[in-house]
């Protein structure tokens, strides 16, 4: 096991840092390490450690590793990862373990405020170029989520000089908006990806991008929501061109260029049309009302077949306790 390390410092500002040496997506350390680290004994840490175990703050069987054992040990070291690292860090006491929750306070205070911390040095050296690709998927994933997409687009296009939140025109402006997107990656409106995708003999009903992790969880709501129907591919695509179009409109914002409804459509489409995909120009071959109705018997269907499952678990469940109870009864 290669050598992990984490350094804890006090700038000349009085700023403190943490800086961790992380390999394969893992820092794992063993007594001794973190013993160096935090300036006391291995006993001491040691004590930590099985306190932290016997009062159920980390698990053993997941902080706890035995790696490869190497000509000069007589015996396999354990190596502990980062939660029970951060674990000790909060309770030994040392002039290390007081920067340490200086600096973890900090983190946790700019978590809870701003819901992110960034260590803003390290992405700008270029030296953690996966973590920033990892980031900027993130923002992608986030910026596209349904809420925040659809605001973020609400927020640019208030900015429209002929922009009326009481007109109709306004909200078959953000219909328009969805369809053009989901045409460009999927050549589909939002009712037709809905109507030809969703099936309720399929795993979810056939959503691809669902967030939920039971089928139980799924909402009526859910089965009407035309993107968590488009798979990974198209929701890679669907990202790149969303981050693009709202950089454009953040870009048109700053500098107060005048912009009407119909000059964003426009952008749009050169934006679609930069990114090779088809523009949409006509209204769809299936209506939303179709698309509803479909959404909705296929839901109803759905949600009977898990009362039917549902039934058939609870007499398997029935006809063991009373199989259970006869054997009990013959011994």
């Amino acid at each position: 096991m290669p050598h992990q390390q984490i350094i804890i410092y006090q700038t000349k500002g009085g700023k403190i840092k943490v800086d961790a040496l992380l390999q394969d997506e893992s820092l794992w350390m063993t007594q001794e390490q973190i013993a160096l680290l935090f300036g006391r004994s291995k006993s001491t840490i040691n004590e930590h450690i099985q306190n932290i175990y016997s009062e159920k703050e980390q698990l053993e069987s997941e902080t706890l590793k035995k790696f490869g054992i190497s000509e000069f040990q007589q015996k396999t070291p354990n190596y502990y990862n980062l939660d029970l690292i951060l674990a000790v860090g909060y309770r030994v006491k040392s002039q290390q373990g007081i920067l340490f929750r200086i600096w973890a306070t900090q983190r946790l205070k700019e978590y809870l405020i701003q819901g992110f911390s960034l260590n803003e040095e390290k992405l700008k050296s270029g030296k953690t170029t996966q973590y920033f690709d990892k980031l900027q998927s993130k923002l992608r994933e986030i910026r596209l989520s349904e809420r925040v997409f659809y605001q973020k687009v609400k927020d640019i296009y208030t900015t429209s000089i002929d922009y009326d939140p009481k007109n109709d025109k306004t909200i078959e402006f953000f219909t328009l908006v969805q369809n053009k997107l989901l045409w460009a990656i999927s050549k589909q409106t939002a009712a037709e990806l809905v109507h030809s995708r969703i099936d309720s003999t399929k795993p979810f009903l056939g959503m691809k991008s669902f967030d939920k992790k039971t089928e139980k969880e799924i909402t009526k709501k859910d089965v009407s929501i035309a993107k968590n129907y488009l798979n990974k591919d198209e929701i890679k695509i669907l990202e790149l061109i969303v981050e693009q179009y709202l950089a454009f409109a953040e870009s048109m914002a700053h500098s107060q260029t005048p912009m009407k409804m119909v000059d964003w459509i426009q952008r749009l489409d050169v934006i679609v049309q930069m990114n090779g995909k088809e523009i949409l120009t006509h209204y769809g071959k299936v209506s939303h009302a179709l698309a509803v109705e479909k959404s909705d018997n296929e839901y109803k269907d759905f949600k009977q077949e898990q009362k039917e499952e549902e039934k058939k678990e609870s007499l398997k469940e029935l006809e063991q306790d009373l199989k259970n109870l006869g054997n009990e009864m013959n011994s």
